[in-house]
């Protein structure tokens, strides 16, 4: 998340629980019941909206550690790809090769 997204997020939750608190006193609440039920409302929102992206991250596998471990084995592999010698590559195409034609 980029630092202009938190301030975008931070802005629109000071700006919704405005909102809240004003819309509550416009329907009869008192000022401090408005305020108590404003906070009540966003904080159950925004702990419902913090974890149904968490829940949808953890099923999507795009989670931090998940793509640095990702991210981790392709480097580990590319550095082993480069390490191979011609012939060891050109050994290990045959045999992918071969075990394609088995497969089919």
């Amino acid at each position: 998340m980029r630092r202009i997204d938190a301030l975008v997020i931070g802005l629109g939750i000071f700006i919704a629980g405005g909102l809240a608190y004003v819309g509550l006193q416009l329907v009869g609440l008192d000022s401090q019941q408005a305020g108590i039920w404003s906070q009540a409302v966003l904080v159950v929102i925004g702990l419902i909206g913090w974890v149904s992206t968490y829940v949808y991250r953890a099923v999507n596998n795009n989670m931090t550690y998940h793509q640095q471990r990702e991210d981790y084995e392709q480097a580990f592999f590319q550095k082993r790809l480069d390490e191979l010698t011609p012939e060891e590559l050109a050994k290990i195409q045959a045999e992918i090769e071969q075990e394609k034609e088995s497969q089919v």
